[in-house]
């Protein structure tokens, strides 16, 4: 793809947004600006590069390495402007465009990576780095450049460097290629219901939403149950109608693996054989173990001892509850995986007398962000936080507050996202858009999607408990990336081992139901009321309740993640000529892990697994989570020791970790703010997988 539209000074992006903040300028931005500022942007860049390469002056820190965090503007701007628009709100030409520069951007990034005379430049540094009296940060930021270069595969020999350079261009493509499939199919398998009496159980407005759904998709009547990206559909909680709980479980399922124009399994194969072969080829023994040598975990065998802990407790904590299942259903039927959500919730009524669709009446979403989210964030930490519809969004769905501290002093930016759309890809995350720098002086702006269901027009958005608490959780990515305070940008905010980046986000997830903070929030949208104690008091002791469950599906799909990224270029050669049977080999690594429950489907299936296929991230680290809740729960056992929402707790979190980002070692980091390593007991505790005494 090529564009007739070339780079000129009015380019938005051209230049620093002068709108506060430098928040990008989405009211001029429109598709065809995009390519031409990619371009530039990398042209740009690589000419900066090539600069400091060819210096003939001796590398030094400020000649080599402030240089390196100087390149690239336009291309920062770009990058973060365009994909945080092409996860919200796509388009088939942004797709396209997305299509088209993925890899080239990949092959950019070797270019620089790869550039013999620039790491030589690093590594004479690197060499003289105990005398170059360097301030922790920069010291810091010499070691990430340095290890960063060496697996980036700066040591190979120039015949390496072309298949490299080959195998991630490829892969760059690839990763595209899958997560549109997955969005595209989420849409394709939605489940239309011609007869409204078989959405039986469902509340009004979330018929009313399936209502509306249909009509966004054309149909003049009928009702559509749209897709989330996980396996379970919250839908499957309250349909009486089990042949519909069947259909929507069976449709969300097969999702990518049905031999459709959305079929992603030729991708799986093609991504996992690639991937092996790079880390050959970097000098690892598979992809498993390059990604997680440089996570807190360090080895895929730490990795693995810690799922082996929690396994076999979990499973046989979800054997339990699948008896307490059975028994509620009688001998009129088996227990099927479709049946398990419905099911729960009868049972918790029964058990707990908490019943969801009760439960949503407290839960309107702007009473939640504002008396909840923000409220909690202006309690610990002294925060407070005004609307700006001034300034511009990518979306008329997305809102723009700004942030201001406990002086008053401005902080930065903060854009919620929080309703589903056709053009938005499935589930909930934080990016940001300007990262935070003392280098740059410039102040962060970050956006948190999530994928509720709107309610019709005029009517409140009413969330279950789960979507109250993915808010908090994404909120604690947005306060991770606010209360940055860094030199160089590089280290800014999330910008952290991936094993590491989900702890401060599931740290505020524990406010959802602090007493404070749930009484502020929980108010029943017609009444008035607050939600009652005794409901309050059913919901603590019912917070273990389906616990096997939700840390068997998580397992299973960390464990399907390790599983396809611990295969190595001579396993995959040993399975000869024949395409591997992805759904065989999920079902077969299950059951060798231990977590093949029938009625438990990992939370995500091999063919939809975005987190892992989609890009790199999150592969062979979707175990981030527990992992990071280990240090979550024992930093929750602190805070309620403590005292809970207290400013000088708040104060101590954010200038004793929130604060550093990435800018020293995470695990040193943690160490100095708790006093000691953390301990895993507070994760078992938390999740019912050890007697609490």
């Amino acid at each position: 793809m090529t564009t007739d539209n070339p780079f000129s000074a009015d380019n938005p992006f051209a230049a620093p947004s002068e709108l506060p903040y430098q928040l990008p300028p989405f009211d001029r931005i429109e598709s065809g600006h995009y390519l031409p500022a990619f371009e530039r942007g990398m042209a740009e860049q690589r000419a900066e590069v090539d600069v400091i390469a060819a210096d003939p002056e001796p590398p030094t820190f400020e000649n080599t390495l402030v240089a390196l965090e100087r390149s690239g503007r336009i291309l920062q701007r770009v990058s973060a402007a365009f994909f945080n628009v092409t996860s919200s709100d796509t388009s088939p030409e942004l797709q396209e465009i997305e299509s088209t520069i993925v890899p080239r951007l990949s092959a950019h990034g070797d270019a620089i990576m790869l550039d013999r005379s620039l790491y030589q430049r690093i590594q004479t540094l690197y060499d003289q780095r105990e005398s170059l009296g360097l301030d922790a940060e920069s010291s810091w930021l010499l070691e990430r450049y340095h290890t960063e270069f060496v697996r980036a595969g700066a040591r190979l020999s120039d015949e390496e460097h072309v298949r490299l350079r080959e195998l991630n261009a490829e892969l760059a493509g690839l990763a595209t290629d899958f997560g549109n499939k997955v969005r595209d199919e989420m849409k394709a398998s939605a489940v239309v219901v011609d007869d409204v009496a078989e959405l039986d159980g469902l509340s009004e407005d979330t018929i009313a939403a399936a209502e509306q759904a249909a009509r966004d998709r054309g149909l003049e009547q009928g009702h559509v149950l749209n897709l989330i990206l996980p396996t379970a559909q919250p839908a499957l909680a309250s349909l009486h109608n089990r042949a519909l709980r069947e259909r929507l479980h069976t449709a969300s399922v097969t999702r990518g693996g049905r031999g459709d124009e959305h079929d992603t399994t030729d991708l799986v194969r093609r991504i996992v054989r690639l991937r092996a072969e790079r880390a050959r080829l970097l000098g690892f023994e598979h992809h498993a173990a390059y990604q997680i040598s440089d996570n807190t975990a360090r080895t895929v065998q730490a990795v693995e001892e810690m799922l082996a802990k929690l396994a076999p407790a979990a499973v046989a904590n979800a054997q339990a509850e699948a008896e307490d299942l059975q028994a509620a259903i009688g001998s009129e039927f088996t227990l099927e995986p479709w049946d398990w959500a419905y099911y729960t919730e009868r049972v918790r009524r029964e058990r707990y007398a908490i019943d969801e669709a009760e439960l949503r009446p407290y839960f309107e979403l702007e009473r939640v962000l504002r008396d909840g989210v923000f409220f909690a964030a202006g309690k610990l930490y002294g925060l407070r936080f005004e609307e700006r519809p001034d300034l511009p969004a990518y979306h008329p769905d997305a809102r723009v507050f700004e942030v201001l501290d406990h002086d008053g002093s401005p902080l930065g930016l903060f854009i919620g996202d929080f309703f589903t759309r056709a053009s938005k890809r499935g589930g909930a995350w934080a990016n940001a858009l300007v990262p935070q720098s003392r280098l740059f002086g410039t102040a962060p702006v970050v956006v948190n999607n999530l994928n509720i269901n709107r309610a019709p027009e005029g009517e409140p958005t009413l969330l279950t408990l789960d979507e109250v608490r993915t808010l908090f959780h994404e909120f604690g990515h947005a306060l991770h990336t606010l209360f940055s305070q860094v030199y160089f940008p590089k280290f800014a905010g999330t910008r952290v081992p991936r094993d590491f980046v989900e702890y401060p986000s599931q740290v505020n997830e524990v406010w959802m139901l602090w007493p404070e903070v749930l009484e502020n929030y929980a108010v029943h949208h017609e009444t008035g009321d607050r939600l009652p104690q005794e409901i309050v008091d059913r919901l603590q002791a019912a917070k273990q309740f389906n616990e096997g469950f939700a840390t068997t599906e998580y397992l299973a799909a960390s464990l399907l993640d390790l599983a396809w990224h611990t295969l190595t270029v001579d396993d995959l050669d040993a399975m000869g000529d024949q395409p591997i049977d992805v759904h065989a080999f999920e079902a077969a690594a299950l059951e060798r892990a231990g977590v093949a429950v029938p009625f438990v489907p990992p939370r995500y299936r091999t063919p939809y697994f975005a987190h892992i296929f989609s890009g790199a991230a999150y592969s062979a680290g979707y175990y981030s989570y527990i992992w990071s809740e280990v240090l979550d729960a024992d930093t929750v056992d602190w805070l309620v020791e403590e005292g809970g929402l207290r400013r000088e707790l708040g104060d101590t979190f954010r200038a004793g970790l929130l604060s550093k980002g990435g800018s020293a070692d995470s695990m040193q980091v943690y160490r100095a703010f708790r006093g000691r390593d953390p301990l895993i007991e507070p994760l078992l505790k938390r999740r019912g997988l050890i007697a609490v005494p």
